[in-house]
């Protein structure tokens, strides 16, 4: 896969995953859970999750990933 594919499909992934995060407030999931459901290997899922994180959409705490209501910015 060329490194433009890998970053089209990576952001493709996040917007995907902010997507459901919106639809459903209060979202809370594993990265078991997540890879599951988006149907994505682990490092894969964790590296897009990890984004979120970064840019402030997504927290992590307890070991599942929450929308953080506070201090998103755009990826």
């Amino acid at each position: 896969m060329s490194t433009s594919h890998r970053s089209t499909h990576m952001q493709e992934l996040c917007i995907r995953i902010t997507c459901e995060y919106l639809e459903m407030p209060g979202l809370a999931l594993t990265l078991p859970q997540a890879t599951h459901l988006w149907s994505v290997d682990a490092e894969t899922c964790m590296r897009a999750l990890d984004r979120l994180v970064a840019s402030g959409f997504l927290r992590s705490t307890g070991g599942a990933y929450r929308r953080d209501t506070a201090g998103y910015r755009a990826v």
